[in-house]
């Protein structure tokens, strides 16, 4: 539908024809703002404050005991009397014909009338499908959002679930503000470690295994040579004091580890050989991670790492530290002391005494590239909040090499997950995660043999539900927060969990299912039918959606969607009992299908901006 054809709908369907809307009004996609500009004005013209003023002060809240829109009186230092005395005089002299006011105390209250709100929000959703929720306030600007970024050659641990889950939804919910969003995975793919893992893989590796699970084999290979490694320095340290008890010299012998500085060393200086190993290593493993993120619904828009910061690109920013005058030197190590600058930030390495770079060195140059590639308004990296002082450090390397979109780099950090394993023994890997989460909910599945025998795909749909009980347990508390992992509550389906989530958006797949009628005419339904207040009630949730999701982006917080989701499968739950479809006049049935459809569609959009699946049927 066009804009202009959706506003006049919208200002026709609650007698707003004449309304001058505020012009921070996004009444196309938010129909609460249409009330924040009415409200705004009218109160306006009984108190004497600004519009401007009143509009930001209206405040929403998905809580149960909540009014629609709440308004605390002192933010508007208004003249003429005290806070309680001046919303008791505002209620009594505002018009009521589109919402009932109300002072409580400093507050005035505000409730819109159910048959307005009805007349308005679903349409709206109709509408709008798919897009109803989303706004285009931040068209034209770019944000990079760097998460997972797994270790080649490493678990993928509970820490880059995290990253992975926050991550995509973050993406997401910045696409839904109107960003345009580069999704990048930063791997770790260089440093002395792939020395070792090359000397491993030629005593331990096995070509065949690389192929079928590089991550895995890689990572067992370098398991191996890590204990070959703790073995000779052990050795070492044996013969050492054996030879200094004789009072004979002892000359150690070059070790793995020696080895390993030195094959890095070789590819840092660009040898063709060593380079081919890690390559291989490099690419093999991209491929086998692709298919991990493609189970999860996620892409990447570039595959990025340490090793594709050139030593030239890295020595030249070394040497703009040094014309700062940034840098000062500790046993041939180069650090620079930000303590100068915030005393919390003590120290920080960026050169190693025998000429190694470092991880900061390497994200310096990375952030430079990134920034000429992309031009960024804001580039976010998501690492959990062990690393906040290096981000800390990082960021204001940035601001003192005089880089003016230092600014523009964020850390969204996150809580660790805590007695993360399985039956199996450690999930270390996304894919036994995956394939335990999978396995438990078939078992569930399996105990309704009625329900069972009526799904098409049991494994694919497993799948499914599996991935969301991983999602939304992580995602259900802040995520500043631990948490602990706990796979019997994750695959329940009591209580606000995935599964019961992905069965909620079933029951409302099959509510549409079972009656012969077409999406148009349920759109297209008599809404003056819908009077109950129950059925208000979630109408109201459903057009909270759009601030729901304004809420979470300003706090760039997942558990905000995920709680509201529940709310509105709660407020649905409530309704199956009331609203009966089958049975009832044809008009009657159009009407309750199209707020059952409206909710439905609603839940359908929430889960795809948490990066789930929804389930017609299950």
């Amino acid at each position: 539908m066009a804009a202009v054809e959706q506003l006049t709908m919208n200002l026709n369907s609650l007698g707003l024809q004449d309304h001058t809307l505020r012009e921070e009004a996004d009444v196309e996609h938010n129909p609460i703002d249409l009330y924040r500009s009415y409200i705004s004005t009218e109160l306006s013209k009984i108190s004497g404050v600004d519009a401007s003023l009143i509009y930001p002060a209206l405040e929403t809240s998905i809580s149960k005991d909540s009014a629609d829109l709440n308004l605390p009186v002192p933010r508007l230092r208004a003249k003429g009397g005290k806070p309680q005395e001046l919303a008791a005089k505002w209620a009594e002299e505002f018009p009521k014909n589109l919402v009932e006011v109300a002072a409580n105390g400093i507050f005035l209250r505000f409730n819109f009338i159910g048959s307005s709100l009805t007349k308005l929000v679903l349409p709206m959703i109709w509408n709008q499908r798919k897009e109803f929720g989303r706004n285009e306030s931040a068209k034209g600007k770019v944000a990079v959002i760097e998460f997972s970024s797994p270790n080649i050659a490493k678990p993928f641990h509970a820490g880059h679930l995290r990253s992975t889950i926050i991550g995509s939804f973050l993406s997401n919910l910045h696409e839904s503000q109107g960003w345009k969003v580069h999704r990048v995975n930063y791997l770790g793919d260089w440093g002395k470690q792939f020395g070792l893992l090359a000397i491993g893989f030629k005593r331990y590796g096995n070509d065949k295994e690389l192929e079928e699970n590089p991550m895995r084999h890689l990572y067992d290979v370098y398991v191996k040579i890590n204990a070959d490694a703790t073995a000779e320095e052990e050795k070492i340290q044996q013969e050492s004091a054996e030879a200094e008890s004789k009072g004979v010299p002892y000359t150690p012998f070059a070790t793995l580890h020696d080895k390993a500085r030195e094959f890095f060393r070789h590819m840092e200086a660009g040898d063709e050989q060593s380079l081919k190993i890690w390559s291989r290593f490099r690419e093999l493993s991209i491929l086998k991670l692709k298919e991990t993120y493609e189970r999860l619904n996620i892409e990447y828009d570039e595959y990025d790492g340490e090793s594709q910061v050139s030593l030239p690109f890295m020595d030249e920013m070394t040497d703009l530290l040094k014309q700062k005058n940034l840098v000062e030197q500790d046993n041939g190590a180069l650090l620079i002391d930000l303590a100068k600058f915030d005393k919390k930030l003590g120290k920080a390495v960026v050169r190693k005494s025998d000429g190694a770079t470092l991880y900061l060195t390497r994200d310096i140059g990375t952030a430079v590239k990134r920034y000429e590639k992309y031009h960024f308004d804001k580039s976010i990296y998501v690492v959990a909040s062990q690393q906040d002082m290096y981000f800390a450090q990082l960021f204001k390397i940035f601001e003192l090499m005089g880089f003016e979109w230092a600014k523009k780099c964020v850390h969204i950090n996150y809580g660790l997950v805590q007695g993360m394993s399985t039956r199996k023994g450690k999930a270390i890997f996304l894919d036994d995660i995956m394939e335990v989460a999978k396995e438990e909910m078939h078992k569930v599945m399996q105990n309704n043999e009625e329900k069972y025998s009526q799904i098409e795909n049991p494994e694919e749909v497993a799948d499914i539900v599996g991935k969301t009980a991983i999602r939304i347990q992580d995602s259900t508390g802040k995520r500043i927060n631990n948490y602990a992992f706990d796979w019997s509550r994750m695959t329940s389906f009591e209580g606000d969990t995935g599964p019961y989530l992905q069965y909620a958006h079933s029951r409302l797949s099959s509510v549409q299912r079972n009656v012969d009628f077409t999406d148009e005419q349920m759109k297209n339904a008599d809404l003056s039918l819908i009077t109950e207040p129950d059925a208000y009630e979630l109408v109201r949730l459903l057009g909270q959606y759009p601030d729901v999701l304004k809420s979470a982006f300003r706090f760039q917080e997942t558990s905000t969607v995920v709680t509201y989701l529940f709310k509105l499968t709660h407020a649905v739950s409530k309704l199956y009992d009331i609203l009966w479809v089958k049975g009832r006049e044809e008009n009657l049935q159009l009407a309750r299908l199209a707020l059952f459809g409206a909710a439905k569609q609603v839940l359908n959009n929430g889960m795809r901006l948490l990066g789930l699946t929804p389930l017609e049927r299950m």
